[in-house]
Formats: C-alpha cells, sequence, structure tokens
C-alpha cells in the first residue's frame, strides 16, 4: 500500500497501519508514569517525614547524631535528583549500574526505577513543605496528649498536609507522563520511542508527531479532569451537620459558607 501525497490521508495511513504500536506505547507510558507516581510519592512521604522529625536539646546524642547523618543523606538525595535531568539520570543508571556494580536492568525495570526515584526528590520537598505548612500549635496539642511523633504525623498531620499537596501529585503525574519521552535514551518502547520509530520508516515525522501530541493531550487532560474531581471530593460538600453533645450549645444545624459569587451578584 503505497503513502498518500496529503497531510491527513498521511494521517488516517499511520493511524490505520501502525496504531496498535502506538497504543502500546501510550499503554506503556502510563504504566510507567502512574507507577513512578505512586512509589514516588511513597519515598517523598517517608522523606518527607524523616526531614521534619524534630531534635530537642533533652535527646541522647545517638539520636541527634542518627538523624543528622539520616538528614544529610537524604538531603543529597533530594538536591542531587532534582539538580539534574531525568535523561542525564536514566543513562547514568541504566549504563552504570552495569559497569560499577554488575547489574544489567532490564529497559522496562530501569524506567519504572529512574521515574520513582526522580519523582520521589520532588515528592519530598512537597511533602516537606505540606507539613510545614500545618499550624504547630496541632502538632503541639498532639504532642501534649501523648502522642509520639509517628501517631501525629499519621493522625493529624499527614491528612491535613495530603489535601494541600493533592495538586503538586497531579501536577507530577502529569509531569511523568510527559517525562518518559526521554526513556527513550535507554531504549524503552514507550510512546515517544514508537512514534520515532513510523516516523523514521516513512519519513513522516510531521503526521506522526502529530498524532502522537494529540495522544498526550488526551492523556494528560484525562488525568488532569480525573485529579480535579479527586481533590473536589476531598474537599467535602460545601454545607455540613456541625454535631455536638453540648444540650446547652445551639450548634448543630446546616451550615453553608457564602458564595464569594453570590456576594458579587448582590
Amino acid at each position: 500500500m503505497s503513502l498518500p501525497s496529503d497531510f491527513f490521508g498521511r494521517i488516517i495511513f499511520i493511524v490505520q497501519n501502525y496504531g496498535p504500536s502506538l497504543l502500546r506505547g501510550a499503554g506503556l507510558t502510563m504504566a510507567i508514569a502512574v507507577a513512578g507516581t505512586i512509589i514516588g510519592c511513597l519515598i517523598g512521604f517517608l522523606v518527607g517525614i524523616v526531614q521534619t522529625i524534630p531534635v530537642y536539646q533533652s535527646d541522647n546524642l545517638m539520636k541527634k547524631v542518627l538523624l543528622k547523618i539520616a538528614k544529610f543523606i537524604l538531603n543529597v538525595y533530594v538536591e542531587v535528583f532534582r539538580g539534574t535531568p531525568m535523561m542525564v539520570q536514566a543513562m547514568f543508571i541504566y549504563y552504570g549500574s552495569g559497569a560499577l556494580f554488575n547489574i544489567n536492568m532490564t529497559e522496562t525495570f530501569a524506567a519504572y526505577f529512574i521515574v520513582s526515584i526522580n519523582t520521589g526528590a520532588y515528592m519530598a520537598e512537597t511533602v516537606r513543605g505540606g507539613i510545614l505548612s500545618i499550624d504547630p500549635g496541632q502538632t503541639e496539642g498532639a504532642k501534649a496528649i501523648g502522642m509520639t511523633h509517628f501517631q501525629t504525623m499519621l493522625s493529624v498531620i499527614m491528612p491535613q498536609a495530603l489535601r494541600n499537596i493533592m495538586p503538586q501529585i497531579g501536577n507530577n503525574l502529569i509531569i511523568n507522563i510527559k517525562d518518559t519521552c526521554v526513556l527513550s535514551v535507554i531504549g524503552v518502547v514507550e510512546l515517544f520511542f514508537a512514534t520515532k520509530g513510523i516516523a523514521g520508516a516513512y519519513y513522516t515525522y510531521f503526521e506522526a508527531f502529530t498524532i502522537t501530541m494529540v495522544i498526550y493531550f488526551i492523556l494528560t487532560f484525562t488525568c488532569s479532569r480525573i485529579l480535579r474531581y479527586w481533590e473536589k471530593r476531598m474537599d467535602g460538600p460545601d454545607s455540613y451537620d456541625l454535631a455536638t453533645t453540648d444540650t446547652l450549645a445551639y450548634t448543630s444545624g446546616m451550615v453553608k459558607f457564602p458564595d464569594p459569587k453570590e456576594k458579587e451578584e448582590r
């Protein structure tokens, strides 16, 4: 079958003949981005919590030394992976692991690993900022009733910090969907790599990457809408019931905050 001469004809030709390859590439792109974001968030939460562990004068010397060493190592990890491009990290880790440690990673495993630790570095700073944004009085109150630092983080601080950092988690997912294209340098057959092969076979770079651009937009736009919906669900309803066991206090009932738009109309 000969290649059509017009633009839209070539678009249809590529979709008909190479649509499955593009879909497989898009599927791997999403899998790497979603898994990397989830694992990176877990890494970021752990690193962020450790970075915010307070050190008191009453603590023993061993705890102070261990925390100082741990925070230094984690700070180095965060700064290195935030300060270098993911493409360079991919080349360094994929080829360096074999040359230095004789660890032969598959391209797919290396892709998941690289995206995860890169996301973890960014999420660590996001989590640290989210924790520090919570009123210190809540931490003091939790400590006053005998809660440990871990209990305070788990039950008091993190549920509030999670809502504050949800937009950044979504932003990291969107970034990861787009940045997986750099993994083509180590031979990962994601969407960009598949497109490059198709474009090179027929010299239809403009047409092939037009299709790919549309696919990337569909992926990122869909994820963005889903995350926006999730954020609204986390906010809860505008109206809610204030329950109280004090019969003398008239605080129970439906409460609704005024809508700023309604004020402007008035």
